[in-house]
């Protein structure tokens, strides 16, 4: 007997099933499903937040300078004339940034061979390109999620039914974080 189900799928549409049905429920936080993948879904989300839960304080802060663009009342860049060119005037800022250690580092890309990249579109500015703006799931992992289950052990989804489904009688549940 095999130690996962198959869900009537070849190796690599059950994986993108599932990691798509996973990016699905760590973004918005529940997802409607059949039982049976909700059941494999839960695995594989269970691991995921049990590594953010582990790794989520293995950092170190780091102050570093940069330079950044200056900008006018616009929002555009302040250019000036150097030997007849026009060059952009940067000023240099002191910047607090999160470097990760070896361990979380190794987590981060552990969690990004399973989630998608997610891309999300305003309501008032859909349809334009400009506007969409790329959550890192990875982020929201260690940010909101490990800290809300911090002192937990385990269980951090729930399988609620909701009954069958109309057009082939499947059990639909719902997959949530709890």
């Amino acid at each position: 007997m095999a130690g996962y189900r198959k869900l009537g799928r070849t190796a690599s549409q059950r994986k993108a099933l599932i990691r798509g049905q996973v990016t699905a429920l760590l973004q918005n936080g529940k997802i409607v499903t059949t039982e049976t993948r909700a059941k494999e879904i839960r695995k594989v989300a269970e691991g995921l937040i049990a590594l953010a839960v582990k790794e989520k304080d293995n950092f170190e802060e780091v102050t570093v300078k940069a330079k950044v663009a200056r900008k006018d009342k616009d929002g555009k860049r302040v250019k000036e004339v150097v030997d007849g060119k026009k060059v952009t005037v940067y000023d240099e800022v002191d910047k607090t940034i999160k470097k990760d250690m070896p361990s979380r580092l190794h987590a981060r890309r552990q969690m990004l061979k399973v989630l998608y990249t997610v891309k999300s579109v305003p309501t008032e500015a859909a349809g334009k390109k400009k506007a969409t703006k790329e959550i890192d799931l990875v982020a929201k992992l260690f940010d909101e999620i490990a800290p809300k289950y911090a002192d937990r052990n385990g269980g951090y989804t729930r399988i609620v039914k909701i009954g069958q489904r109309k057009g082939d009688a499947a059990m639909e549940v719902l997959l949530e974080l709890v």
